[in-house]
């Protein structure tokens, strides 16, 4: 095959020329906070300027773990959000964990490192180069990807420029990637909030009638009989204390509903015994399995422990209902500043990647979102809620929370 005589990078007009392109590019990623938009329009910039045929930014997923194409010039862009390459997969992954650019003049499937991408019609392309984008801040944030369909030959100044455009472009996609991390967060926070109000609505409902059909029909009850016991206490002794022995009964049964009810509001116990005795009652609820406890009796405010004892209440009953586990870890210590509980089982589980995941990450409609809600419970008292698992290998769910 010839080479193409197709101007390099480097052989641009002159350093005007590069300076005027870095210019654009500073233009297009402070038109605004999007992560799309902002990849598009440094795509087209790129292949404007560098006379290269298609352009692809690929983006680092907030978990660090994949990459997303974000922009693309045409006809591509159909495909931004739908293609996803793990780190270390293809070229795009090789750079992407090896922080070093790679490019490919020719015979780009003879190369160990390349990964045919059907929808992004690679044999149509002959010549690739690819660089990582990252930032001083942020670390590395994505790769750019430029294509040529005639046999180029990419000089070191053509790496540099494209280098020097992805620190730029960097900066702003990290900046893009905060902001709708943060509207993904206060989103979620939204729907959590009007999620706690309408729970709280549906409790109060519900506590409103097992106190007016339970405990308030009991104590009225409970009056008749101390009536009756009172009316016969001279004229037939027996009566009255068959009367004064239902009324205990009653007045019992009544305790014991109004325990419940409060333990609904607040759990008790951690007022009676803390954290870690709160832990520990929590495992004798789920007779059924082999509870495993490491617990540590450092206190916490009233608040983080509240929402500590609830993550594992309902982690436990989790672990009841979908794990198929026979034992259950129950650990909590605080140390260096951070309060650190884990609730691990050796369920069936289900594979989350290594490193698991922020179960904050999931969408509210997705499988899982009891996690994410727990999450969110987490978050709200400043703390992190993980899942890790594999599958046939258990599951567990750490949260860890900042101590005063």
């Amino acid at each position: 095959m010839t080479t193409a005589r197709r101007p390099a990078l480097g052989g641009l007009a002159d350093l005007e020329a590069e300076n005027a392109l870095l210019l654009a590019i500073v233009e297009a990623t402070s038109s605004g906070p999007e992560v799309e938009p902002l990849a598009a329009a440094v795509a087209r910039l790129i292949v404007e300027a560098t006379a290269t045929d298609v352009c692809f930014v690929h983006v680092l997923d907030d978990a660090g773990r994949s990459l997303t194409l974000a922009g693309a010039t045409p006809p591509f862009d159909a495909e931004v959000g739908r293609v996803r390459l793990p780190i270390g997969i293809g070229i795009a992954g090789w750079v992407a964990a090896h922080g070093e650019p790679a490019v490919l003049v020719d015979d780009k499937h003879a190369d160990a490192r390349y990964l045919p991408i059907p929808a992004l019609r690679g044999a149509d392309y002959t010549s690739m180069a690819s660089v990582p984008m990252t930032s001083d801040l942020a670390g590395l944030v994505g790769v750019l990807n430029v294509h040529t369909v005639a046999r180029r030959e990419f000089t070191a100044r053509d790496i540099r420029l494209l280098t020097s455009i992805g620190r730029l472009v960097a900066g702003a996609l990290h900046s893009a990637r905060l902001h709708r991390r943060l509207a993904a967060r206060e989103r979620a926070h939204e729907q959590f909030t009007e999620q706690v109000i309408a729970a709280q609505e549906t409790e109060r409902r519900r506590l409103a009638g097992d106190i007016h059909d339970g405990i308030s029909q009991r104590l009225v009850s409970l009056g008749y009989h101390l009536d009756a016991a009172a009316g016969t206490l001279r004229s037939d002794p027996a009566y009255a204390q068959q009367q004064l022995i239902r009324a205990r009964e009653l007045a019992d049964i009544t305790v014991d509903e109004a325990r419940i009810a409060v333990g609904g509001l607040r759990p008790p116990v951690l007022d009676d015994l803390g954290l870690a005795g709160g832990l520990s009652s929590l495992c004798r609820t789920v007779p059924d399995l082999d509870c495993e406890l490491d617990l540590g009796d450092d206190r916490l405010p009233e608040h983080v422990e509240i929402a500590l004892y609830r993550i594992a209440q309902e982690a436990l009953q989790n672990v009841q209902k979908h794990a198929r586990a026979t034992r259950v870890e129950l650990r909590f210590a605080v140390r260096a500043g951070t309060a650190r509980l884990e609730v691990g089982d050796d369920g069936c589980g289900f594979d989350t990647g290594p490193g698991g995941f922020e179960a904050r990450d999931l969408e509210p409609d997705a499988p899982g979102y009891g996690m994410r809600s727990m999450a969110e419970r987490a978050e709200l008292v400043g703390g992190t809620l993980t899942v890790s698992s594999r599958r046939g290998s258990g599951t567990t769910v750490t949260v860890t929370v900042p101590t005063p």
